[in-house]
């Protein structure tokens, strides 16, 4: 099959590229910097230099392709003049926009949990909107993935672990929280992207579902601070944390309405309902080792 690809080399991205690839699929990889284009090559998948903010290069990169897997790049939530709403936007646009004029029949789109929320779901809102355009495209066969809280994003406790010796959030604790591996996600991806479908649909991806509590445990044990706790804090307080480390007050109110979305249950309604068949393979306790390694080398 020839498969497009979209985010570059990145958590996802390579790992499902490197998996594609050994199956025998011709893969192209799409990327804004030309310094990936060795290592995508390398890889024994095609560079398609570009940007999935210009529509015609989506459109003539798409052309010919049996299926594309498109995602959002993560944008800088410290810009003070970043707009992530219409950065957002435009791009889900732009894909749409693709799609329909290159006539690829099989997409697979990283969406994320809480999507099916039109309000109450802060930052993750814009994936609503972009599932709701997508699903207007017709005789294409969507499969929307649904990612939980990705492992990674621990990484930005790190310096409050340093500091306080804490993790402190306005979710957590005694709540659950799924957490999902990049690799799990990647896997999942491929076996929807070759795989015949109809019609639209959302598929939620996990690895772990494990209090607050535990997660902090988990990674104590790892690190060697067997007592690390994880302590709820207020929204305001979170709010207020965010906007001093420098990030953008209108993404840290997102932020902020997202965790607690996800700490009084909206957020994972749906996802409880639709639960994966399976779970994926990475648990906490395998990626604590590489979060472990990373807070020693701070």
């Amino acid at each position: 099959m020839k498969i497009i690809l979209t985010g570059s080399l990145g958590n996802i991205s390579k790992p499902l590229a490197q998996e594609l690839v050994q199956k025998k699929h011709q893969v192209t990889v799409i990327s804004s910097s030309t310094d990936k284009q060795k290592e995508i090559e390398d890889l024994g998948a095609t560079a398609a230099i570009g940007s999935v903010e210009d529509a015609d290069f989506l459109t003539k990169t798409f052309t010919g392709a049996v299926a594309v897997y498109c995602m959002i790049p993560r944008a800088n939530y410290f810009d003070p003049n970043l707009d992530l709403d219409a950065f957002t936007r435009k791009i889900g646009n732009n894909y749409a926009h693709a799609i329909q004029k290159s006539g690829v029949k099989r997409v697979v789109f990283l969406s994320s949990i809480g999507a099916h929320l039109e309000q109450n779901s802060g930052i993750i809102q814009r994936y609503n909107e972009i599932e709701t355009v997508l699903k207007k495209l017709e005789d294409v066969s969507i499969t929307f993935m649904r990612p939980t809280s990705f492992f990674y994003n621990l990484l930005a406790y790190i310096p409050m672990i340093q500091s306080q010796g804490i993790i402190a959030a306005n979710y957590g604790t005694d709540k659950m929280i799924p957490w999902v591996s990049p690799n799990d996600i990647a896997a999942a991806i491929a076996e929807e992207i070759t795989t015949p479908s109809q019609g639209k649909k959302a598929r939620y991806v996990s690895s772990d579902e494990l209090t607050g509590d535990e997660t902090a445990r988990i990674l104590g044990e790892a690190m060697g601070k067997p007592d690390l706790k994880w302590v709820l804090i207020s929204d305001e307080e979170t709010l207020n944390g965010l906007t001093n480390l420098g990030m953008q007050p209108k993404i840290a109110q997102g932020l902020v309405a997202m965790y607690a979305g996800l700490y009084n249950g909206l957020l994972s309604e749906d996802y409880i309902k639709n639960r994966p068949v399976e779970m994926g393979k990475t648990k906490l306790a395998d990626y604590a080792k590489e979060f472990a390694a990373i807070y020693n080398q701070k």
